[in-house]
């Protein structure tokens, strides 16, 4: 077999644009602006008063959503297991350690987990960041296009 057919047999990519909307389900958080970003690895969303609760064995986090634009999400409260927590680089090159939360992002009307880091965003344009491990095996980015799942959703026959 050669190396052009074994391409053939792999599953398509889909196309995503450099800008989007998604839901969260299990947040209760739908069309989300969303910023696809090759550059990070990890995503993120913006929120405030993060918190860890709990002893080792039990941590949860606590947490403020804070995104004025959808004023029925502004200052949401959440508490929900800790995935986990790793030194994360922003885009400044500085370091600083996250915490992360394990949930689904549905995109392409798809159900994707997603680890989201939780972050203070508010000097970004977008409340979430999308990074290349949700991106990788799934999309291809391309940067003339933005809104094609949210068109996609909204565009079939009803």
């Amino acid at each position: 077999m050669r190396a052009s057919d074994n391409r053939l047999t792999k599953k398509r990519k889909i196309i995503i644009g450099r800008s989007d909307k998604a839901d969260f389900p299990e947040l209760y958080l739908f069309d989300i602006d969303v910023k696809i970003d090759t550059g990070a690895y990890s995503s993120a969303i913006h929120c405030h008063n993060i918190k860890i609760i709990g002893d080792a064995g039990q941590r949860k986090v606590h947490f403020n959503l804070l995104d004025p634009s959808h004023s029925e999400y502004n200052e949401k409260e959440y508490i929900l297991p800790v995935h986990k927590t790793k030194r994360v680089k922003n885009s400044s090159g500085e370091s600083s350690e996250r915490i992360f939360i394990k949930t689904k992002i549905m995109i392409y009307g798809r159900s994707i987990p997603v680890e989201l880091s939780l972050t203070d965003r508010s000097e970004m344009k977008f409340p979430v960041l999308l990074g290349r491990k949700l991106l990788k095996k799934r999309f291809v980015v391309d940067v003339s296009k933005k809104n094609l799942s949210f068109n996609q959703k909204y565009d079939q026959p009803t």
